[in-house]
């Protein structure tokens, strides 16, 4: 889907964090099997994971670049740090230069990257380095009409004219949606690789990546007056059935949902009723009548809970949603 919105540009994967928390061995593979070349992972250990995954085939490119301990296995595994400041270059050039690394200008983030100050040094410092990309990352592209778009792709086209050699990178998942001019030579998704369609433009081929389901444990009726949980935070207004899932916490399922989050059974809304415990949830299931029996199993995201959804729910991003996922069993299947 990427691929085919930034035409002659290459879609590269962001795989870091486990894939978003969706599992980076079988993310990684897929991806790969549908010409996914370049990757982009946070750190070492998951970039020497990704390449016992992928083989040899692929460049993957760790963006907290490197630190004086870890060259031998950029070495080893051909991995490619991404540059960072000052410090990190001299460490790089000290080393010899063993593998190519690419080079993050911070133009406007404030976060990684090298300052434009340092532009200038930097590229008199690399200039025997072999340095094929170099990238940015945008501060603000889920909103199409902040003035600091405009600004950081100024910023980055006068980097960019410093390094004619090299491959330019600065949009990740939103803002591939910010027209051609954003997409230079490599983009970078990531979150809207796992299903997340709260991006600046309509995306109706963005599908989803993730179902999370959880099975009915005990079934209840509560009459008028009964509270649910840990504090007894809900109380039934009217006689209502209740099932307890196999879901918490500790599952990944963010307490901070309680009272806002919802699951959907039988086509049917049932929300979450009282605290999130570590294992377990209660739901109001009283609108999926016989379809809520114990082993029935309900659906806390999926398609027809969006993940933008159960994340406003936790007053987080679908980011954190994803990554959060520990205990769960992940089963795969393969989508035409």
């Amino acid at each position: 889907m990427f691929q085919r919105r930034v035409g002659s540009s290459e879609a590269a994967a962001v795989i870091k964090a486990d894939a978003y928390g969706l599992g980076a061995r079988r993310v990684a593979l897929a991806l790969a099997d549908e010409g996914v070349r370049t990757f982009f992972v946070a750190t070492l250990g998951e970039a020497i994971a990704a390449r016992e995954a992928l083989g040899d085939a692929h460049a993957i490119y760790v963006l907290n670049g490197p630190e004086e301990a870890d060259i031998g296995h950029f070495t080893a595994r051909r991995l490619f740090p991404v540059l960072n400041d000052p410090r990190q270059i001299a460490l790089w050039i000290a080393a010899g230069a063993p593998v190519a690394a690419a080079l993050h200008v911070d133009t406007g983030m404030n976060r990684l990257g090298l300052a434009l100050a340092d532009v200038a040094a930097a590229r008199t410092a690399l200039a025997t380095v072999d340095v094929p990309l170099v990238m940015s990352h945008l501060a603000c592209s889920g909103t199409p009409d902040h003035a600091l778009n405009a600004l950081q792709a100024a910023r980055f086209a006068d980097v960019a004219a410093l390094f004619p050699g090299a491959r330019k990178s600065l949009a990740a998942t939103a803002g591939i949606f910010l027209g051609r001019a954003f997409h230079y030579d490599l983009v970078r998704p990531g979150i809207g690789l796992y299903g997340d369609n709260d991006l600046p433009a309509p995306a109706d081929d963005l599908r989803v990546a993730a179902t999370l389901e959880a099975p009915i444990l005990q079934m209840r009726t509560l009459a008028a007056g009964e509270t649910v949980g840990y504090g007894a935070t809900f109380t039934a207004q009217s006689p209502i059935t209740t099932a307890t899932i196999a879901l918490g916490y500790a599952d990944g399922y963010l307490r901070s949902a309680a009272g806002r989050g919802y699951g959907v059974l039988a086509g049917e809304l049932c929300p979450v009723l009282g605290r999130i415990s570590m294992d377990l949830i209660t739901l109001d299931v009283t609108a999926a009548g016989d379809a809520a029996r114990p082993g029935a199993c309900v659906e806390m995201l999926g398609p027809n809970v969006p993940l933008k959804q159960l994340a406003a729910a936790a007053g987080t991003n679908s980011y954190e949603v994803l990554t959060s996922l520990g205990r769960v069993t992940r089963r795969y299947r393969s989508v035409p």
